[in-house]
């Protein structure tokens, strides 16, 4: 008999959220076909709001490559770039989104009609805050497209953020400027960047709110409605849309805790996700859960997109502060204070960690942090084998029997 299917609870404010996505994707295709705007792509945690202030439509690889993943196409794009000499063993955004452009497809078109393509971008600007993969990913595009190609060096295995860290990321931030205005045709207006990092940063604390929401008893939010609903704080921030948005899905959050509405029905335990969501698998994973009376309710990966040192009073260097404490950049004693704080906050029970084949720099689970956080806090972890694109890499019914064990686990431990 096949296992009934647990209702996943619906945000509501998601119509909006899709309203929002779809008129920036059709700008972007619009200014790609008229020439009326300059594009840039940019790396999804690289200086935004610097190209914005400069006028460019800003295009995010990454989130195209969570498409790809999300609609499952990934796998099929992934072998065209292997042929090209890229290695099966790297990032899987990348080769499943430079694999889309060698076949000449893209899931923009079937979400959004009309839309035929990526946006021919005009520069391509990078932060290695991430990994080294997204440079290698944008030099492969400026050398396809024939145009400039400009990035930002990041400090790795940080466990104190310093002033000559940050000071070091605000002066490359700064002499992107120059040829940015050659570029853009546009002088740089620092009030104009002022105004777009005041938007950022309202963003960013909304955002914030709205993933908290989820310490309260039962959540009104789970990791995988975070995985959706953080696509205008990855492409919009430094908008007022995003600022809008936010604000309208934090009211309704706040209106299920007043009711006390769970996400998850009869919310048992409380999990914290460690590493990339399995994109291909997000209905099935929150079904997988919810149907177990379990709320993964909180992550790193969606709290990546919160920088609350953005100060428009001081653009560049609280920029370079807020890009530079990325929990990815960071050394394993300061993850491991971070994920602590996590667990307290949120108040779980236990820790799923996502060892992806593919994504090894946001992966923490291959040197022993699961076990050492165990003994320090007594939370019990599980790791799950997988990747974030690459669905031939994930077994479904080994997940599904490990999760199984670890919940009995945890039954047993109350």
């Amino acid at each position: 008999m096949a296992e009934e299917k647990k209702p996943v609870l619906k945000i509501q404010a998601a119509g909006q959220m899709k309203k929002y996505m779809a008129d920036y994707f059709y700008e972007l295709n619009d200014a790609a076909k008229t020439h009326n705007r300059k594009i840039a792509w940019c790396t999804s945690v690289g200086p935004a709001e610097i190209l914005r202030a400069m006028g460019f439509l800003v295009h995010f690889p990454e989130n195209h490559g969570a498409m790809l993943g999300a609609t499952r196409m990934a796998t099929d794009m992934i072998p065209e770039a292997n042929a090209r000499g890229y290695s099966p063993d790297i990032c899987s955004y990348l080769t499943a989104d430079v694999g889309a452009y060698l076949k000449g497809v893209t899931p923009l078109a079937k979400a959004y009609p009309g839309i035929d393509s990526v946006p021919k971008p005009d520069v391509l600007v990078y932060n290695t805050n991430q990994c080294r993969d997204v440079q290698d990913w944008f030099a492969w595009y400026a050398d396809e497209f024939k145009v400039p190609l400009l990035g930002i060096q990041t400090h790795r295995g940080v466990t104190d953020v310093t002033d000559a860290h940050y000071l070091s990321i605000a002066r490359q931030m700064e002499a992107l400027i120059p040829p940015l205005e050659e570029i853009s045709g546009k002088k740089f207006d620092m009030a104009e960047l002022k105004r777009v990092l005041s938007l950022s940063r309202e963003c960013s604390g909304l955002w914030k709110k709205v993933l908290d929401t989820a310490a309260t008893v039962p959540s009104p939010l789970t990791f995988f409605d975070g995985t959706i609903h953080m696509g205008p704080a990855v492409v919009l921030r430094g908008t007022q849309v995003a600022v809008d948005y936010y604000k309208t899905l934090l009211a309704e959050l706040e209106e299920r805790i007043k009711n006390r509405v769970a996400a998850v029905e009869g919310e048992r335990f409380r999990l914290y996700w460690e590493g990339m969501p399995v994109w291909g698998r997000l209905r099935d994973h929150a079904e997988l859960f919810s149907k177990r009376k379990t709320n993964v309710l909180a992550s790193t990966y969606c709290n990546s997109w919160i920088f609350s040192d953005f100060d428009p009073d001081d653009p560049f260097v609280s920029m370079a502060r807020a890009y530079t404490k990325l929990f990815i950049v960071r050394s394993d004693e300061a993850k491991e204070e971070y994920i602590k704080n996590m667990i307290r906050f949120f108040k779980v029970d236990g820790i799923i960690y996502h060892d992806a084949k593919t994504c090894p720099n946001n992966s923490n689970c291959r040197y022993g942090m699961p076990q050492r956080l165990e003994k320090e806090t007594g939370i019990p972890s599980l790791t799950i084998n997988g990747d974030l694109n690459d669905l031939r890499l994930i077994s479904d019914e080994q997940t599904k029997t490990n999760v199984e064990a670890f919940l009995e686990q945890l039954e047993e431990k109350r």
